[in-house]
């Protein structure tokens, strides 16, 4: 793992605890990382998680491809270091929202399984569900809710996964939904009814 920058550093040790901030929100904090291609239903997925959630009042925020990249990453291009450094951040982001006691709802492509795994290694055991929107390219591409497989055929858009740069499916995620065909509320709760099995919707 690369170390900071900066020198002189020390870990904080904060006077209210984790265990405390979860006793307050009556539910443990964990990150779900939804990976997959480009309109394989992550972030459809994840809003419908958040709803189901939001409605059982758990506390959740998410983190979507979109929304990071319009503010704290917009610095960062589609390039195989951007996208690590783009997945880095939000590793850290992430880690830092579950250790409040939020249920962080992960909505990124990711599609290097190196830094996937990067970012479950800085969290604590259990913290990290890796969830894997298994739908084939083909499936996606009929979807294609904003042209971009269109585009990036069309060479308009260069390192486009699954099309000009690859993806690495995951090796042993947490959970699989098959998207091409289950309905994005079938995903959804089967995603819910996973935190419910493990215990993440109720303090430990």
């Amino acid at each position: 793992m690369d170390q900071p920058k900066s020198t002189n550093l020390t870990a904080p040790n904060f006077a209210v605890s984790r265990a405390q901030r979860e006793a307050i929100m009556g539910h443990r904090g964990v990150t779900v990382w939804f990976t997959g291609l480009s309109a394989s239903g992550k972030t459809t997925v994840a809003t419908l998680v958040d709803q189901l959630l939001t409605a059982r009042r758990i506390h959740c925020m998410i983190l979507d491809g979109d929304n990071i990249r319009q503010g704290l990453n917009r610095d960062l291009g589609f390039s195989p270091e951007d996208r690590a450094e783009n997945i880095r951040r939000i590793g850290e982001v992430a880690k830092l929202l579950t250790h409040a006691g939020l249920v962080t709802l992960v909505a990124f492509i990711s599609p290097y399984r190196k830094d996937r795994e990067s970012a479950r290694s800085i969290q604590e055991q259990g913290d990290f569900i890796e969830v894997y929107l298994d739908a084939p390219v083909e499936v996606c591409e009929a979807r294609d809710p904003r042209g971009l497989y269109r585009r990036a055929r069309a060479g308009e858009i260069s390192e486009f996964t699954g099309v000009s740069a690859p993806y690495e499916a995951p090796l042993k995620p947490e959970l699989v939904l098959y998207t091409a065909s289950e309905t994005p509320e079938e995903s959804a709760q089967r995603v819910v009814a996973y935190l419910e099995k493990h215990g993440y919707l109720a303090v430990p």
